[in-house]
């Protein structure tokens, strides 16, 4: 029987991320990619900027699905 990887499948994140938002792929390539490929090993390893943490202002976790326009410490580019 060949290996065969198992992912979990979740739809790409299609709203813009928090301007605090922050993580490898963003120094890598220079963007937030809004990839689910779980060969960018950095692209899932978040930390918001302001808190310098992996939790946000409000003491929830920082992800790329979760730091979205409607959480109450999310701040956009304008």
């Amino acid at each position: 029987m060949p290996f065969e990887k198992y992912y979990d499948q979740t739809a790409p994140v299609t709203e813009p991320a928090c301007i605090h938002l922050r993580s490898k792929s963003l120094y890598v390539s220079g963007e937030l990619r809004n990839s689910q490929d779980p060969g960018e090993a950095g692209n899932h390893h978040c930390w918001c900027n302001m808190t310098q943490h992996v939790l946000g202002p409000d003491q929830q976790h920082v992800t790329r699905a979760m730091c979205v326009p409607g959480r109450n410490c999310y701040r956009d580019t304008h």
